[in-house]
């Protein structure tokens, strides 16, 4: 369950920001990490809730950052 916590930490804003850097658009990003996330859950690999809130709070942290980056590319 650790590892899983861990993931949920790092793994969706690291995502988000990956994404939005390869397509220069943090909503692409944004919505191609979702659909990820989403694609796991209907797996099954996400049991719990706090899990949940865990990956929307990285998936925020991401997307605040990955606008951060991307506007001072431009």
């Amino acid at each position: 369950m650790f590892d899983k916590v861990i993931s949920a930490i790092f793994l969706p804003g690291l995502l988000v920001i990956l994404f939005s850097r390869v397509t220069y658009n943090r909503i692409i990003g944004l919505i191609l990490t979702v659909a990820l996330i989403a694609a796991s859950a209907y797996k099954g690999y996400t049991h719990t809730f706090p899990l949940i809130v865990i990956d929307a709070a990285s998936l925020t942290l991401g997307f605040y950052y990955a606008e951060k980056i991307l506007k001072k590319d431009v």
